[in-house]
């Protein structure tokens, strides 16, 4: 496991049905290509975020899949159409098994 990850999100607490918002994401990962070599000359494995997806209410609304060329601290702004009171997961997959998430609510306005 990666240390120091920590997922950010920044979503409407609330909005009207049919509401087309913007939802911001980071998590901070070191994000290691594994194409670089420690000060030894040994490789450095491979870490970093693989995938990311958003449901709302188990609708996938995005499905992102990261190779290595993906920068570190991985920043995704998107819209979404909000058809419901709900909740909207996001959920990211590391290398090494771990899966972090976030949940945000988003009641009718």
């Amino acid at each position: 496991m990666a240390s120091g990850v920590r997922p950010r999100v920044k979503a409407p607490k609330s909005a009207a049905a049919g509401d087309v918002v913007t939802l911001k994401t980071l998590i901070s990962h070191p994000m290691e290509s594994g194409q670089r070599k420690d000060s030894n000359g040994n490789t450095i494995p491979r870490s970093i975020i693989n995938r990311f997806t958003c449901e709302f209410n188990g609708t996938t609304i995005i499905d992102v899949t990261m190779e290595p060329a993906i920068s570190t601290n991985p920043y995704f702004e998107f819209e979404a159409t909000i058809p419901e009171a709900g909740d909207l997961q996001f959920t990211w997959y590391d290398d090494d098994g771990s899966v972090y998430e976030e949940t945000k609510s988003v009641a009718m306005a």
